[in-house]
């Protein structure tokens, strides 16, 4: 039996599949990785009756354009995505997300951009063939860990799919929501800084520069002041980090950061805001807010149960 696959006409700029991402290997200096927005990526799967954390492709900026060939099958993009479906008889139609299309043998799935943000996700009843590396389908692409000899999807590829489950319509009304501040808590350097310096990083904008990626975000703005040591002896490193180097611009860790480092540590972004906080492109503006862990326990709690209760309203 021949397996239903796609052809990739385009691979786009950064499509790589991805789970929840890898644990336990921080000693050897591998990274979690795993989605950017773990929220959109539970949609998609719940959407097309995939298994929570199933494999998919995450893109940034402009996605794939892929050819189905095999039986009907139901597909779903979750993000701020445009993207259409160009039918075997050329007939273009202008995909919605969070809600199923069906795909017929000869039909394409463009994604054509991201809308004000970075980060969409394809998913695809069945899902993706697929071998775990190291416990996790994740793709590392610095590392060259994970499936698809941990690269990034590229044109002329075959992506083969698992069998298909059971063809469910299913959709979502669904706004991806945006804060006014995105919320911190103080890291193990945070005494370093000058207190003019922690003044200006909770009351000032910052803009995220073009320097970003899955591995971290640089930031633009008003400079921090380091007073005792701009280096440090190299100390573990968690998603989210915000280390400040000498040039005193904010560098805050992403999904495939280091695991060590040697810059001070300023502060760490709230686990609950780490979803927004990836999907802000280059040349926005954001606002910092210190909390307490107390506060950060509370919201992370709060986060899980709202994204319970989007996922109960699929139908």
């Amino acid at each position: 039996m021949i397996n239903d696959y796609f052809s990739v006409i385009r691979g786009g700029l950064n499509s790589t599949f991805q789970d929840n991402g890898r644990k336990y290997f921080y000693h050897i200096g591998l990274p979690f990785s795993g989605v950017m927005d773990k929220r959109n990526f539970e949609i998609a799967n719940k959407i097309v009756n995939n298994k929570k954390n199933d494999p998919m492709i995450e893109f940034a900026f402009q996605g794939p354009a892929l050819k189905f060939f095999g039986s009907k099958r139901y597909m779903v993009v979750t993000g701020d995505v445009n993207f259409k479906i160009i039918k075997k008889s050329n007939i273009e139609n202008h995909g919605k997300c969070y809600q199923t299309f069906e795909i017929n043998d000869g039909d394409i799935i463009d994604i054509i951009s991201t809308n004000k943000s970075v980060y969409g996700y394809l998913s695809i009843n069945g899902g993706f063939k697929l071998n775990k590396i190291w416990g996790s389908y994740s793709t590392t692409v610095r590392a060259r860990v994970g499936p698809n000899e941990g690269n990034k999807i590229t044109n002329g590829q075959k992506l083969i799919l698992n069998n298909s489950n059971e063809l469910v319509k299913r959709s979502l009304n669904f706004i991806n929501s945006k804060i006014e501040f995105i919320r911190v808590l103080a890291g193990t350097n945070f005494n370093y800084f000058s207190e003019q310096s922690k003044n200006d990083f909770f009351s000032r904008e910052f803009l995220v520069s073009k320097l970003t990626d899955r591995m971290g975000m640089r930031l633009e703005g008003v400079k921090l002041k380091n007073l005792k040591k701009t280096n440090i002896k190299s100390e573990g490193l968690v998603k989210g980090t915000i280390q400040v180097p000498a040039d005193g611009n904010p560098i805050i860790l992403l999904s495939d950061h280091g695991t060590i480092g040697g810059y001070p540590k300023f502060g760490v972004v709230i686990s609950a805001d780490y979803g927004r906080l990836v999907q802000l492109p280059p040349g926005s503006k954001i606002k910092f807010k210190e909390i307490q862990l107390k506060d950060a326990e509370n919201l992370y709690k709060l986060y899980n149960m709202e994204t319970h209760n989007i996922l109960s309203k699929i139908l």
